[in-house]
C-alpha cells in the first residue's frame, strides 16, 4: 500500500522552475544522478571497511545504465548505501540540507547562469524532472531487509511504498518526455558521461543491444545481442599522473565534482612520497560557493584513504578562510576507521593540512602575477582571505601580500609592497583607515592631514576588516597605524597654533564643549584642516567589540575629539558670533555632520532635520 506526501512549499517552488524555466542545460541531470550514486557507493565502501555489520558484505561496486527507446525510460543504478523510508522522505521530499531556500533566494531570471547554480546548491536530484513526466526511485538500505518506492510526477505529490529490491542500492527509471527521449539513446549517454563523469572513480556501465546483420540478400538475418560496456575510465584522477592528463582532464572532473558549469580559475595537483604519502587535488573556482558567508558553509575538500571515502563534512581539512577551495585530499598513512575527533588532533592530516595550505597561497600568488586575473579572484575570495590574518599566524607575510586595498589617493588595488614602494622617505608609518563604506571614507575631513604631507591611506570598508586589521602591527618592519587615532596624527607633526589665534577662538570652544557635553573627549583648534571639523581618536577595539556583541552586551561607544579648523570661514565667522543660541544649534550641526561623514547616520535624524531647518529659516 501506497502513502501520499506533499513535498515542502520549497521544494514545489524548486520543481516549477526545473520543470517550467531552467531549460539551458538539461543533460545535467545525468551528471547529477551519476554524481548522487557515486556518493552512495563512498559511503558503503567505507562501511564495508568499518562497522562489523557490513564486514562480510561482497562488494564490488558499480553504476549501471540502461534505456528503451520504444518505452522511452532511462534507468540509473548503483548498489551504493541507498535508503530506507525516512531517508526518501527527508532527501527527496523535504529540504533537509539540500540548500534549496538559498537555491531560490540566488535566482537571477538568467535562465543559463540559474541552471548552472543547481549543482552546486545540492538539489541535483530535482533536475531529472526537466526531462522527465515521471520518476520511480526504487531503494535498499544496506543491512536493512525492506526496500521502498518513491514516485513522482514533479507536481506537488510523491507517493511511497514497500517494493522487492534483491541487493543494497538505488535505482532509478526515469519516464522520458516526448521532446527529451533523444536521452534514451546509446549516443547521448555515452556522450555525457565522457563529458562529465569520466573521472567517477567507480565503474559506469552501460547496458545497450547492439544490432548486427548477417548474410546478404535473402539470407540476410537480423541478429540482437545485450552487451554491457564499461563508458568511463573509473580512475581516482588525483591518484594518476599529472603527465597522464590533460587540462579538458581536470576541468570536467571539477564540473562534476564541484557540481559547477563553469571552468575552475586555477588547480594543484600533488603527489607525495616519502615519510609522508598523499595525493592532494585543489581547485579554486572562479565564482563563490553560494555559501562561502554562512556559519553553516559546506566543506568542499573530500577526504580519502587509499581511495576510500572517509568524509566530505571535516571543516578542519583546511582552514576557514580556504573555505572556497574544492577539492580530495587522498592519504595512504591514515586508518580506515579514523574518527571525527581523531582526524581533528591527527598528526599526519596536520602535516598534510599545512603543505596544504602553503601549495594553495602559493597558486594565488601566482595568480596575483597577473593584475586583471587577481581582481577577479580577489573580488569573489579577497573578504575571506583578510580571515587568515587572524587565524593563521604561520601564513601571516603571505596572506598580507595578498591583500589588495583602495587608497585615498583613487588607487583601487594596491598592495602593501606597491604601497611601502611609493611612500615619502619622511613617511614613518602605513596608515588606514576602516569605515563602513568607501564612499564615507574617501570624504574623512581627517585625510587632508595627510593629503598635505603628500601621505596615501589605506581604505578599509570589508566587514572583516575591523576585526582582523587591528591584529596586524606592522609589515616588513612598518608599523601600520589608524589615521585618525590621535597617537597616530601626533607622527604628523602639526603646526603650532599661534597664542593669538587659540585666544581668538576661546569662547566659541568654551560654548562648543557646553553644547556638546559628554559627545566628545575633547575639542581643540587644527591648521592643518580644510573641512570645517573632524572626529579623531583612537578606535574601538573591534575583536572585544565583537565579543561583547556576541555575549549580549552592547560594547560602549567611543568619544571622540573633535577638531575645528582654525581657517575656515565657517568657524572664522563663528568665533566672533555673540547668538549663543546659533552657537550652540551649530556646534551640534558640525557635530552630526561629522558623525554623517564618518558613520552615514545620525544617531536623531529628526533632531538633526529640525536644527537644520531652524538655523536655514534663522540665516535667510
Amino acid at each position: 500500500m501506497s502513502k501520499k506526501h506533499t513535498f515542502q512549499t520549497e521544494i514545489n517552488q524548486l520543481l516549477d522552475l526545473m520543470i517550467h524555466s531552467l531549460y539551458s542545460n538539461k543533460e545535467i541531470f545525468l551528471r547529477e544522478l551519476i554524481s548522487n550514486a557515486s556518493d552512495a557507493l563512498d559511503k558503503l565502501n567505507y562501511l564495508t571497511l568499518t562497522d562489523e555489520r557490513l564486514k562480510d558484505m561482497k562488494f564490488e561496486p558499480y553504476i549501471e545504465l540502461s534505456f528503451d527507446e520504444k518505452k522511452k525510460t532511462l534507468i540509473i543504478e548503483d548498489n551504493g548505501i541507498g535508503m530506507n523510508e525516512e531517508e526518501l522522505i527527508s532527501n527527496l521530499g523535504t529540504i533537509a540540507k539540500s540548500g534549496t531556500k538559498s537555491f531560490l533566494s540566488s535566482l537571477s531570471g538568467d535562465k543559463k547562469k540559474d541552471s548552472a547554480l543547481i549543482g552546486q546548491f545540492g538539489v541535483g536530484f530535482y533536475s531529472v524532472f526537466m526531462v522527465s513526466d515521471k520518476v520511480i526511485v526504487q531503494s535498499k538500505k544496506a543491512g536493512e531487509d525492506k526496500a521502498y518506492a518513491w514516485m513522482s510526477d514533479g507536481k506537488g505529490e510523491y507517493e511511497i511504498s514497500v517494493c522487492k529490491r534483491e541487493t543494497q542500492g538505488t535505482q532509478i527509471t526515469i519516464y522520458l518526455k516526448d521532446e527529451d527521449s533523444s536521452f534514451a539513446s546509446r549516443w547521448e549517454i555515452e556522450n555525457i558521461v565522457k563529458k562529465y563523469s569520466e573521472h567517477i572513480p567507480f565503474p559506469i556501465y552501460l547496458n545497450y543491444t547492439d544490432t548486427k546483420f548477417e548474410g546478404e540478400g535473402d539470407n540476410k538475418k537480423e541478429i540482437k545481442e545485450e552487451k554491457k560496456e564499461q563508458i568511463n575510465t573509473a580512475k581516482a584522477i588525483w591518484k594518476m599522473n599529472k603527465n597522464e592528463l590533460k587540462d579538458e582532464d581536470y576541468k570536467e572532473f571539477y564540473k562534476s565534482f564541484a557540481h559547477d558549469n563553469t571552468e575552475p580559475m586555477k588547480w594543484i595537483h600533488t603527489k607525495t612520497e616519502g615519510t609522508l604519502e598523499y595525493s592532494t587535488l585543489f581547485f579554486i573556482p572562479q565564482v563563490a560557493p553560494f555559501d562561502l558567508y554562512r556559519v553553516d558553509y559546506k566543506s568542499g575538500v573530500k577526504l580519502y584513504v587509499k581511495r576510500v571515502f572517509i568524509t566530505d563534512d571535516d571543516k578542519e581539512l583546511l582552514p576557514q578562510y580556504l573555505r572556497f577551495i574544492r577539492g580530495v585530499i587522498d592519504s595512504e598513512d591514515l586508518p580506515l576507521n579514523v574518527s571525527r575527533e581523531i582526524l581533528q588532533q591527527n598528526k599526519i592530516l596536520v602535516n598534510i593540512r599545512a603543505a596544504s595550505v602553503k601549495k594553495i597561497l602559493g597558486e594565488i600568488e601566482n595568480i596575483a602575477k597577473d593584475k586583471e586575473a587577481y581582481e577577479k579572484f580577489y573580488v569573489q575570495f579577497g573578504k575571506v582571505l583578510k580571515e587568515g590574518l587572524y587565524s593563521d599566524y604561520e601564513n601571516k607575510e603571505k596572506i598580507l601580500n595578498l591583500l589588495r586595498f583602495a587608497t585615498s589617493k583613487g588607487e583601487q588595488n594596491i598592495s602593501l609592497k606597491e604601497y611601502k614602494e611609493k611612500m615619502p622617505k619622511d613617511q614613518k608609518s602605513i596608515y588606514y583607515m576602516i569605515g563602513q563604506n568607501l564612499e564615507l571614507l574617501k570624504a574623512a575631513p581627517v585625510l587632508e592631514k595627510y593629503h598635505q604631507k603628500g601621505y596615501e591611506v589605506l581604505l578599509m570598508a570589508d566587514e572583516v576588516d575591523g576585526f582582523v586589521i587591528p591584529s596586524v602591527n606592522e609589515y616588513d618592519k612598518i608599523p601600520l597605524k589608524e589615521a585618525s587615532a590621535s597617537e597616530t596624527l601626533k607622527e604628523l607633526g602639526e603646526e603650532m597654533i599661534a597664542p593669538e589665534i587659540q585666544k581668538s577662538f576661546e569662547n566659541l570652544i568654551a560654548v562648543f564643549k557646553e553644547a556638546l557635553g559628554d559627545e566628545v573627549k575633547d575639542i581643540i583648534l587644527s591648521v592643518s584642516l580644510t573641512s570645517p571639523v573632524a572626529l579623531v581618536g583612537d578606535e574601538q577595539n573591534a575583536m572585544m567589540a565583537n565579543l561583547m556583541r556576541q555575549m549580549g552586551q552592547e560594547p560602549p561607544a567611543q568619544k571622540k575629539t573633535m577638531e575645528l579648523s582654525s581657517n575656515h570661514p565657517i568657524l572664522q565667522k563663528l568665533k566672533d558670533t555673540q547668538d549663543k543660541e546659533l552657537l550652540i544649534d551649530t556646534a551640534y550641526l558640525l557635530y552630526a555632520s561629522a558623525k554623517l561623514l564618518e558613520s552615514g547616520s545620525v544617531e536623531n535624524a529628526k533632531e538633526f532635520s529640525n536644527l537644520l531647518n531652524k538655523t536655514i529659516l534663522k540665516t535667510l
